[in-house]
């Protein structure tokens, strides 16, 4: 009986069987599991004009906030943040973010430094993967995306001063 090895996330604590089949270079504070994972559904939400429209930017968000660190850890704990306060706080399509964020980006020249929580949400990006058709991917997109901007709680009001400051915001449908 071959024994199977397990990897542990040290961004979302998410759990697989170790495979050499990802290629990561750590961008992001995750295992090369997780990140396979992650690979998968921005794959289908690109091919999917209805999830990409409606989820997308919540997924690379949720993403990133679920695994500071790596290359840009303040840089991009502070604009994935921002993403997530901009469509759950704000209403802010989804479609409309990143042009908020690259805005943001050109703006800022020293980033906040945001401790990361310790427990960064319950579910995962291997949860959206398990999904069964597109409706069933945003709603668990939009879970995952709620629970890892609540878990970031103690910073909820650094960041929307950060897009006082930084952003004129037009209110969008």
């Amino acid at each position: 009986m071959a024994v199977v090895r397990e990897s542990t996330c040290p961004g979302c604590g998410l759990r697989m069987p170790v495979s050499d089949r990802t290629i990561y270079e750590g961008y992001y504070n995750a295992s090369p599991e997780c990140w396979g994972v992650y690979t998968e559904v921005l794959g289908a939400e690109f091919g999917n004009a209805v999830l990409f429209g409606q989820v997308h930017q919540l997924t690379v968000d949720a993403y990133a906030a679920q695994h500071p660190g790596g290359i840009h850890p303040d840089k991009s704990v502070a604009v994935h943040l921002t993403g997530l306060h901009l469509v759950l706080d704000r209403g802010v399509a989804p479609t409309s973010v990143a042009r908020q964020l690259q805005s943001l980006a050109l703006t800022i020249r020293e980033w906040p430094h945001f401790t990361p929580p310790a427990d960064r949400g319950r579910l995962t990006v291997c949860d959206v993967a398990l999904s069964d058709d597109a409706d069933g991917h945003i709603k668990s997109v939009r879970e995952w995306a709620g629970l890892v901007w609540r878990a970031w709680g103690q910073h909820h009001g650094a960041v929307a001063a950060l897009v006082t400051q930084h952003l004129s915001l037009e209110r969008t449908p």
